[in-house]
């Protein structure tokens, strides 16, 4: 299982946005010709509004790559070692020498696991042998000295393997990636760091999918197609959303930016939304997130 883990996480290919997510032939020369950001902008808001879009840059611009020509979807990321832009990337990985995000991140998280109970495994083993070493029961021979040695790296192993471990179980739980830690995610209410996370136990369904007992088999069973995520910042009538956008100020460049317009929901979103009106997430922050919002989508509507 570990190796096979392995071999899933270094040969599956970053998984990139799809073709509805590159400009036009005709836009993408307007856009080239264009020298103001203010009508690069209205170009790409154009081609945006039938795009699941729902996070845009600090500065509520549209999150556009100008290296791979197209319209980021959320949480996706480009890599300048890949040269790509990845799907729901998290990092890249040197000692996989690969991309881990969308297509791989569960892959990668049963590597890590499979690599702690194998150091665990290689040093409990072994521990009877180092114990004999140091009451100098052992035979005076050069294997001592292995026995000293294999136990000493697999312990390391283990030790780090685990604090790394443990950190994506967080990410996890958060429905995080490594970058969305670091640099919050913008949505129209600002930035949130915990605005698609829709609660720990559906936060596990999106990464490992809805069939438990193949959670632990490297075989691709996360939900959704990587350029679409559900948020809880967003689960509204479409109709109000582009009401509330059309009616929102910018809060950059001095000039009006609605917000691209959402679109229906796809069948793993509704089964990860349905029947739950509140999230497992609580805490001073979440009860602020849930209240600022439902303040913005009430103001919004009157306005």
């Amino acid at each position: 299982m570990f190796v096979w883990s392995y071999g899933k996480t270094i040969f599956t290919s970053p998984a990139s946005p799809s073709n509805e997510f590159c400009l036009s032939k005709a836009d993408k020369e307007q856009y080239e010709k264009e020298e103001r950001p203010e009508s690069q902008q209205e170009i790409l808001r154009r081609a945006a509004k039938d795009l699941p879009i729902y996070t845009t840059t600090a500065s509520r611009a549209i999150r556009y790559c100008d290296r791979c020509q197209l319209i980021k979807p959320d949480r996706c990321h480009h890599c300048s070692a890949c040269d790509i832009c990845v799907l729901k990337m998290d990092h890249h990985c040197p000692w996989v020498n690969n991309c881990v995000g969308f297509s791989n991140y569960k892959f990668f998280l049963l590597f890590l696991m499979y690599s702690l109970l194998y150091c665990l495994f290689v040093a409990a083993t072994v521990l009877q042998y180092f114990i004999k070493f140091w009451t100098n029961e052992l035979p005076d021979t050069h294997a001592k000295f292995h026995v000293l040695f294999l136990f000493f790296v697999a312990a390391m192993f283990f030790i780090s393997i685990l604090s790394l471990f443990s950190y994506h179980c967080w990410l996890v739980g958060k429905n995080r990636s490594t970058i969305e830690t670091f640099r919050a995610p913008t949505f129209r209410n600002g930035p949130d760091k915990n605005g698609f996370s829709l609660g720990c136990s559906k936060n596990l369904r999106e990464v490992f999918g809805d069939e438990k007992k193949y959670w632990l088999l490297p075989i691709f069973t996360s939900l959704g197609d990587g350029c679409n995520f559900p948020t809880r910042l967003v689960i509204m009538d479409p109709e109000q959303v582009t009401v509330s956008s059309q009616n929102e100020p910018a809060k950059s460049s001095g000039a009006n930016q609605p917000f691209p317009p959402t679109r229906p929901l796809s069948e793993s979103q509704n089964r990860l939304l349905a029947s739950d009106s509140q999230w497992v997430e609580s805490g001073p922050e979440d009860e602020n997130v849930k209240s600022g919002t439902k303040k913005h989508i009430i103001v919004s509507l009157e306005s």
